[in-house]
Parts: C-alpha cells; sequence; structure tokens
C-alpha cells in the first residue's frame, strides 16, 4: 500500500481534527487550546515531544528505524494561528470565535502534518534519518517561525535539519500543486507615518495646522513613487490599509496617521522605497509647515525556494500524484510567510496546494484571509501524503548539488 493510499485511509481522522480546530481559532503566539488537540492527535506516537517556552509551539522529532544514510534531519512545518475576521460560509463547524476564523487554512495545515507524522511513524523502519515536525504558532504577522528558531527547532533531533518543506493551502487555486524555483513569495516591510499639525475649528482652517490634506496627498504621492523610481522587471506593492484621524466633521485633528504595507522580490528594492518613502513624506509635511513621524521596519524576508529542493519536490508530486497534479508558478506571490525565515537557514520548498472546492470560479472564489473564504477538505490526504514522501525520500538521498529545474 502507497503513502498515498494509506493517506486516504486516515481521512476520517484528519477531517475530524481539521474541523475542530476550524470550529476554536486562536490568534496570535499563545494557542492553548490548538496544542492541546495536537498533542492529543500524536499522543500514542514514537515522537520525542517538545512545547515552546515562549509560544505555544510543538516540535517531534521521530527518529528513522533504517540504517542511516547520512543525511541531516528533515524538518517539516505547518502553521497553526488563524486570522482576526469573522467567518461568513455558513459551515457546520464554522468558527465559534467571535473576531477569529481559519480564513487561510493553518487548520488545513495542522492537520494534514498530524496525518504525516502517523504515515512516518508507520514507515520508521524505512526512515533513513530523522524527522523533525514543526507546529507553529502566530504565522500572521506574529514572528512565529522566529521564536522557534530562537529556541533551537532547527537542532531539535541533535543535529542541525538538512532541508525545510511547508505546504500552504489556496482557496482560489485548481486542484493541484503549485511551485516554482527561487523567490516564491514577497518579503514584507511596514511603514508607519504620523503627521503632526495644530488643531482647530472646521471653519477657520488657516488658523490652524491642517494634518489630513498632507496626509492625503502623502498617501497618493507614495502611489506614485512606486510606478516611477521601480523597476517594472523588480517590482513592488505598497499599500496602505490604515487612515486614522479626527473625532466630528467640524474639528480639524491635531495629528493623523497612516500604516502601509510593502511588498518586494529583493532587499534592495525594499531598502529603497523606504528610504525614499521617508524624503517624499518628510518633504511634504514640511512643504505644509508640519511635523512628521516616519517608521519603517522591515518584517519578513523574501520566501526563496532552493531550485534543487523545488527539483525534488516537483519530481515527487509528479511520481506520487501524477504529472498533472503539478503546476509551476510563472510568477511569485506577493503575499509574505515567515517560513521565508526557515528558508534563509536551511535549504528547502515552500509548496501551494489548490484547494478550490470542486465546480467554484477561482476568478470570483473568495481569496485566502476572506471571512467567506472556503477550502476543499479533498486536499487533506494529499498534502499528508506529500510531506510524510518528501521526508521518507529525502532521508534516504544527499541534498541535491545539481538538479533540473522544477517540471512545468
Amino acid at each position: 500500500m502507497t503513502l498515498l493510499d494509506e493517506a486516504h485511509g486516515m481521512r476520517q481522522e484528519v477531517v475530524r481534527l481539521r474541523r475542530l480546530l476550524h470550529s476554536r481559532p486562536e490568534l496570535g503566539l499563545h494557542l492553548p487550546h490548538t496544542q492541546q488537540a495536537v498533542l492529543a492527535a500524536l499522543d500514542g506516537l514514537p515522537l520525542e515531544i517538545s512545547t515552546g517556552k515562549a509560544t505555544t509551539s510543538v516540535t517531534a522529532v521521530l527518529r528513522g528505524g533504517a540504517p542511516p544514510s547520512g543525511q541531516r534531519p528533515v524538518l517539516l512545518r505547518a502553521d497553526m494561528d488563524a486570522v482576526p475576521v469573522d467567518e461568513e460560509t455558513g459551515l457546520a463547524y464554522a468558527s465559534s470565535v467571535p473576531g477569529a476564523a481559519h480564513a487561510c487554512g493553518h487548520d488545513l495545515h495542522t492537520a494534514m502534518l498530524v496525518g504525516a507524522a502517523r504515515l512516518l511513524a508507520g514507515r520508521r523502519a524505512e526512515l533513513a534519518g530523522d524527522v523533525i515536525l514543526m507546529f507553529q504558532p502566530g504565522e500572521e504577522g506574529w514572528e512565529g517561525a522566529r521564536a522557534m528558531l530562537e529556541e533551537g527547532v532547527l537542532d531539535a533531533a541533535g543535529e542541525r535539519a538538512g532541508v525545510a518543506y511547508a505546504l500552504h493551502v489556496f482557496s482560489t487555486l485548481p486542484q493541484g500543486f503549485h511551485l516554482r524555483p527561487g523567490v516564491v513569495l514577497a518579503s514584507s516591510s511596514a511603514l508607519d507615518v504620523t503627521v503632526s499639525g495644530r488643531g482647530g475649528h472646521a471653519s477657520t482652517p488657516h488658523l490652524a495646522r491642517d494634518p489630513v490634506p498632507a496626509t492625503a496627498e502623502m498617501i497618493t504621492a507614495l502611489q506614485a513613487l512606486v510606478t516611477r523610481r521601480v523597476d517594472v522587471f523588480d517590482p513592488a506593492v505598497l499599500t496602505v490599509g490604515v487612515v486614522q484621524a479626527g473625532t466630528r466633521r467640524n474639528v480639524i485633528p491635531p495629528t493623523a496617521r497612516f500604516e502601509a504595507t510593502l511588498r518586494t522580490f529583493t532587499d534592495a528594492t525594499a531598502a529603497r522605497i523606504g528610504a525614499e518613502a521617508r524624503l517624499l513624506v518628510e518633504g511634504i509635511a514640511a512643504a505644509h509647515g508640519l511635523e512628521v513621524d516616519v517608521r519603517f521596519d522591515r518584517e519578513r524576508p523574501a520566501t526563496v525556494n532552493d531550485p534543487g529542493e523545488a527539483a525534488v519536490a516537483g519530481r515527487t508530486i509528479a511520481e506520487v500524484f501524477g504529472t498533472n497534479s503539478v503546476h509551476r508558478l510563472e510568477h511569485p506571490f506577493t503575499g509574505s510567510e515567515d517560513f521565508s525565515r526557515v528558508l534563509a537557514e536551511v535549504p528547502g520548498a515552500f509548496i501551494a496546494l489548490g484547494a478550490l472546492p470542486k465546480g467554484a470560479d477561482p476568478g470570483t472564489a473568495p481569496f485566502n484571509h476572506s471571512g467567506r473564504a472556503v477550502f476543499d477538505e479533498a486536499v487533506l490526504p494529499q498534502g499528508a501524503a506529500l510531506l510524510a514522501e518528501l521526508a521518507l525520500r529525502r532521508s534516504h538521498t544527499a541534498t541535491p548539488t545539481d538538479l533540473a529545474e522544477c517540471p512545468r
């Protein structure tokens, strides 16, 4: 029986865990109910389990039972946290927590990694190296990966991990696995701007120093900055998601502020836009006789797939699921991921798994993070089987050094 057959045989258990997690989502770095559910699901398996000190992470090590191949441990990652939105799917197992929902599919990731743990435990005698299972909280902007790295997740098996893989479901991608070598997800940076003037009555703006028009000018000027100063072949996306000013329509507020997110595929472009954005808003503030405080923070680096490991993943998918199940991504996603921090330390691959419900239109289906996003549970056995297959195969082979490109 193949690993995929075994994964389909445990489908009900994996679906049950996914729905349990989905119905009670938790946000941030502290996910006590999720942690307990994962620990309960792993109970009885031959794993060395530890939990985080700074977070409610779970790290489990499975020791290989076959003669060692010399390959360093394989790390498999699943993120566990939800996003701060209200669920609007109408599912029978929808979120019972107001303001929190598994709208990014991390409940599926967690259930798939538990499934992979069970599959690998059953094949322990064939495993020629150790496997590290990384159940991570706080992916949604909380730096959960950084916290786990600082607590030594890469060295959990006693020897530093040699390769790492992660899957991520997408509600609008057709079913199958989607990957590419090189950059697969953008870096993210944060731009926070506070403009200070002098408040007053709306009827006499000449007696005040109104920060609102200047703030509006800054926001539109930043869009022009991206289109005029950035190479179209090294693109960037800058989006203002927060604008705050005032309390009443007839009061000029003393301050106004906005927050923006910047996504780029290279560090150099992020650094240049950060520096130029600062000069731009400072110049506009000065022209209006205002003061401005600018903070630009680099958050997550770009997620970069090792070409050799992307090729390994692509060939494994083709052999296990058929060549029609592996798709080469033509372009990177402009979203960001803190698995990037893991891939900055060890080679590996971040693989997208299409979970578009059957019959849904990818052009109109709600995207990840929407309160209406729905993921097809049929992909759960596929994800579990691929993670287990990658770990099993890579435990027998040295790190690839000269491999063909990821299949098209």
